[in-house]
Order: structure tokens, then sequence, then C-alpha cells
């Protein structure tokens, strides 16, 4: 247990530092729309480390997937490790600007109510649970899909929530989604300051999310539906290849 949670902090350290870092320098560069860059460098680095984690702790690098107390320490620890490095490193002026790459629901004063920010990290939190949660839990698409997809389909998620919540408010003081509620912690204790300020969103939100989650995945059906010609509804039989087993599906794996 101790060294999948080990592999964690070092995960997620990575993962924060690198993912901080690429957003900084997309927002920097002198593209006319350079938050477009934004959902590819997420992507690419998100991709990565699952591919290279999933199969030592199962990749989680955020509380929003993981139910392990050790999981969830590892992951605030590596989040604090990752910013301290980042602030090291990085110009004063960028620090600044960005509030060290923090969750910011408002960082200069004209930026978004809490409310509109729990609304977002709600709703884009609740896009990748439905999305990669889905499938990475079903052990047999996973199966037919490999890896390499699965590990896609949960970074394409994040990438497309990241943009959506950097562009649906349309306001400057507003940094987008954290939807990691330990990437917020680390910016939060080494800057402090406005971040604090709607710090609770960051962890509702999210939480509120994998509530919601995990009631739909309760009406979902336990196997695949086929709809024949005359509009009727029939469950897939038992070793077609249009069924799909209960046992395998990603609900039981969930909670």
């Amino acid at each position: 247990m101790w060294r999948a949670a080990f592999t964690e902090l070092v995960a997620t350290a990575c993962l924060l530092f690198t993912v901080t870092i690429s957003i900084i320098s997309c927002l920097e560069s002198n593209v006319s729309e350079p938050k477009l860059l934004v959902p590819f460098a997420v992507f690419i680095v998100a991709f990565l480390l699952l591919l290279t984690t999933v199969p030592l702790s199962g990749g989680h690098m955020s509380p929003v997937f993981t139910l392990s107390f050790f999981y969830v320490l590892a992951q605030c620890t590596g989040s604090i490790l990752a910013y301290a490095m980042i602030k090291s490193v990085i110009n004063k002026s960028y620090e600044e600007k960005y509030w060290l790459g923090g969750c910011v629901v408002d960082g200069n004063g004209k930026g978004v109510s809490p409310w509109t920010a729990l609304m977002v990290e709600f709703s884009c939190t609740f896009l990748v649970l439905f999305v990669a949660v889905t499938v990475g839990f079903d052990k047999r698409r996973s199966e037919e899909l490999g890896l390499k997809t699965v590990c896609a389909v949960l970074a394409g998620a994040m990438g497309v929530a990241f943009y959506v919540s950097m562009t649906v408010t349309g306001t400057p003081g507003y940094g987008g989604v954290g939807l990691n509620p330990a990437r917020c912690l680390g910016p939060a204790l080494l800057v402090g300051g406005r971040l604090w300020y709607g710090y609770w969103v960051f962890w509702v939100g999210p939480g509120l999310a994998c509530i919601v989650y995990h009631g739909v995945t309760l009406l979902l059906p336990r196997e695949l539906v086929v709809v024949d010609n005359g509009g009727n509804e029939n469950g897939g039989a038992s070793g077609s290849d249009n069924s799909t087993s209960s046992q395998n599906f990603p609900f039981n794996y969930i909670i």
C-alpha cells in the first residue's frame, strides 16, 4: 500500500508541476488564441503520466478518483512539493500574475462569485467522471480498448474541462476549474491571500459531482440494450456479441 501511495505522491507532484508550467507557458505565448493551446498541453501531460502510473497505483493523482485516505494524503503532499518547486523557479511577475498557478475564484476583484465557481467546478468534474470513469472502470471495455486508449479518453476529458472552464465565464479574475482539490491546496498554503477566498468550492464541487455521478450510475443500464426493428428494447442475451455482463460494468468498482 505504501508503495502505491508513494507513487501517487510522485505522480501528483509531476502532474501539477508540469501542467501548471505548461498552462502558464501557453497563456504567455504570442499566438492569437493562447487558450486554445491549453487543452492540448493538459492532454499530453495527463496522458503520459496516466500511461506511466495506471499500472502502478491506478493513476488517480486526484482525491476525486480516490477513496483511500493514504492516497489523498500523498496527493496533497505531492501538491505542496510541486508548487514549492514552481515557486522556487518561476519568474516573480508570473507568480503574482497567475497566483502561482493556483485555483482562483476572484484574483483581481473582478472575478466570479463562489457560487458560480461551484457550478463550473461541479459541471466540469461531473463531465470527467461521466466520460472517463465510466470507460475506465468498465473492465470489459477497458480490455477491448487497451490502456493507451483509456488513458487518452481520461486525458482528453481533462483537457476539454480545463478549456471550457477557462472560457465559459469570460472573466479574467477567475482561474478556471480546479478539477483536483489537491491541486488547489499547494498554492493556497504557499501564497495565501485571495487563494483562500472561495477555496471551499474546489473541494465541495468535486465532492458533489462524485455523489451525483454515483447516483446516475445506479440509473444506467447494467447490460447493453438492443433495439430491434420493431422499436422494442431487449437486454443483450447472455453469451451473445451484443451483451454486456453486469459484473464487468464499472458501477461495481467505483464505490
